[in-house]
């Protein structure tokens, strides 16, 4: 037990040192475009080489049974809206407008979708990821994919060997996070090395760090006073759990020191998130994101069969 609790205070030390340094510079609020909310079209489409969101067809008893599988997460979150398997158009609009400030170019985001065969698919034809990784390492994200479903047991998480973010939660800032991680697979040298490094026990906090860091940037940047606060109370715990959990797994204890880095991260990001008031914040906005008009995202939904790209606002 004192084991435990010596490894739980380093967790608890490591997180208070990276959040606490660098994420957030100062309170700021800022006004941005948004893709806009109603381009949704064709049914469970397949992902092509521009920025595309896919999402899948609703289902109640399937959503249902989602919903309840992610009922240890939504309370360590504390957020009902955490794997809900009910993601709204503002949420949709939120991570496509991250995708695109980022350039993801390829990526493909799964929306409350569970697609094994197109991700086979993307997998073999991922030719960003050195095939020995995709064939390897790849094939087994793939079989869990396929055998543990998002649709049902949820996550928020990105695949580097098929170039896919799954989307579960209604939540926009966990939904950057996973996309975060896409941004920071597609900037390395050897992404698939770095992929499979960052499989390793306690190597995944590297990239949990960076994701956190980039989404809180991102918000600090481009989002609204609401959308930093809620993106710190929630990006915290979701940090903190995900490094209790990559210490449990050595010591076999997940569950506690994930429960415990969570706890950890909301008192952290309630602190953070009380130090930023809309009277102090001054106003930004976000620049076009290029010169082109007609932007390299799609929408797939379940509300038409028509396909049609994210118009610029200019």
């Amino acid at each position: 037990m004192n084991r435990h609790a010596t490894l739980f205070a380093s967790t608890a030390c490591l997180m208070l040192s990276m959040l606490c340094t660098g994420c957030v510079r100062g309170p700021r609020t800022f006004s941005s475009h948004r893709v806009p909310e109603n381009t949704l079209c064709s049914r469970e489409g397949q992902c092509t080489q521009d920025i595309e969101i896919v999402q899948g067809q609703p289902n109640t008893v399937i959503d249902g049974l989602g919903w309840i599988v992610g009922i240890p997460r939504k309370l360590m979150l504390w957020n009902s809206r955490v794997d809900d398997h009910s993601v709204q158009p503002e949420t949709i609009a939120e991570v496509a407008t991250y995708a695109e400030v980022n350039h993801l170019d390829g990526v493909c985001i799964r929306v409350n979708q569970y697609a094994p065969i197109d991700e086979w698919k993307r997998l073999t034809k991922n030719d960003r990821i050195n095939p020995g990784w995709r064939y390897t390492m790849g094939t087994l994200s793939l079989v869990g994919y396929t055998l543990i479903p998002g649709r049902v047991f949820g996550g928020d998480n990105y695949n580097p060997y098929t170039n896919s973010v799954y989307i579960h939660s209604d939540v926009p800032a966990l939904a950057m996070e996973a996309t975060a991680y896409a941004k920071d697979v597609n900037s390395r040298t050897y992404p698939g090395t770095y992929a499979a490094v960052n499989q390793l026990p306690l190597v995944s906090i590297w990239h949990e760090t960076i994701n956190t860091k980039d989404t809180l940037d991102y918000l600090q940047s481009y989002g609204t006073y609401e959308d930093q606060k809620k993106g710190m109370e929630i990006l915290y715990p979701n940090y903190g759990a995900a490094v209790g959990g990559a210490f449990g797994t050595v010591v076999g204890a997940t569950p506690v020191l994930e429960l415990g880095g969570a706890l950890v991260g909301h008192v952290s990001g309630r602190t953070k998130s009380f130090q930023i008031t809309a009277q102090t914040t001054d106003m930004a906005w976000l620049e076009s994101y290029g010169d082109e008009k007609t932007k390299s995202i799609r929408m797939v939904g379940h509300d038409s069969s028509e396909v049609i790209r994210a118009q610029d606002s200019n």
